[in-house]
């Protein structure tokens, strides 16, 4: 005898394609849970047997919630204490979604999620079901109740604005591993030259302590300017082992596909660094330090096989 999906069994089965594109759209873990349970209970209120295609019923009701959501985001931030950056995950977390593709791993990577910022909520939705899912534009247009040519020339505009934001190439693990590992011994050498060869004169360093954690609004820009400032950073001190509870191990892994420094403490994970990296060198470095944006790294931290610190400061 076949057996019959019960209703809340169809939505766990969609559930990490909505989560995938929630995050996505939204650039934080916890909100896109939010927006995924959302749905849930949109869909249990639903009648659901009238449905006919339950993915794009689901998707179309997550999208939209996401829009709303972005749109009151935009307000909130205004009044965000000093910069805003997305949540990182850490890698083989499931709510990074497909991978398959460069475009799908490009599109959910910390440089791009920084970009899409600068989209509206609609350029936003069209790029990352185009982009990342590979929604046909009909589909796409029957979400947003939009016409098809508007998605395509949404979609065009988007990628194009995306494209003039990045400086971003595809690196392999063994490469990004590499980097992260001649990155940190310049960092913790307590000398400048080291890494100012490593950045890119243009270089940039910004964080987000979302006002928990000091981090300067006003990002580092030039080589000189963020080698200086990560000199101090990775100088072990007293003080900072205080504020957060203890020396740091400092670990090299990837987030959201690009190369990363975690320094977790007591198993809890105080800090994300990613790094966009060039053929030309490394040309951002952005961290997250707010621990409510660091909740699900932690969760994944725990259960995952991370290996030995490179460094205890």
């Amino acid at each position: 005898m076949a057996l019959i999906m019960s209703d809340v069994d169809r939505f766990e089965a969609a559930r990490p394609r909505l989560e995938a594109i929630a995050y996505r759209l939204l650039g934080s873990a916890s909100e896109a849970e939010d927006a995924v349970q959302e749905t849930f209970l949109r869909w249990q209120a639903a009648d659901v047997e009238r449905i006919e295609v339950p993915e794009a019923w689901l998707t179309k009701v997550l999208t939209n919630f996401c829009l709303n959501q972005l749109t009151s985001a935009r307000a909130r931030r205004e009044t965000y204490v000093g910069r805003w950056l997305p949540e990182p995950l850490l890698a083989g977390d499931p709510m990074l979604g497909p991978a398959e593709t460069a475009e799908q791993r490009e599109s959910v990577s910390y440089a791009v999620l920084v970009l899409l910022e600068r989209l509206s909520p609609g350029e936003r939705a069209v790029y990352v079901l185009r982009e990342a899912f590979d929604y046909p534009h009909r589909e796409i247009a029957e979400i947003l109740d939009i016409t098809e040519a508007s998605s395509q020339q949404i979609f065009h505009r988007a990628k194009k604005h995306v494209a003039d934001g990045k400086a971003r190439t595809e690196i392999d693990e063994a490469a990004a591993k590499r980097i992260l590992e001649e990155f940190l011994a310049a960092a913790t050498s307590g000398r400048t030259e080291p890494l100012v060869r490593l950045l890119t004169q243009d270089a940039v360093s910004v964080g987000d302590g979302g006002g928990k954690v000091p981090a300067r609004a006003k990002g580092f820009e030039g080589a000189l300017a963020v080698a200086t400032f990560l000199r101090g950073l990775f100088k072990p001190s007293d003080a900072k082992r205080a504020y957060v509870g203890g020396a740091p191990d400092i670990y090299a892994t990837t987030a959201n596909g690009e190369p990363a420094i975690v320094a977790v403490v007591d198993g809890r994970v105080v800090g994300i660094t990613c790094l966009e990296v060039t053929a030309e060198g490394i040309v951002a470095l952005r961290s997250q330090v707010n621990p409510d944006k660091l909740v699900r790294a932690t969760e994944q931290w725990a259960a995952a096989d991370h290996g030995d610190a490179l460094y205890t400061l």
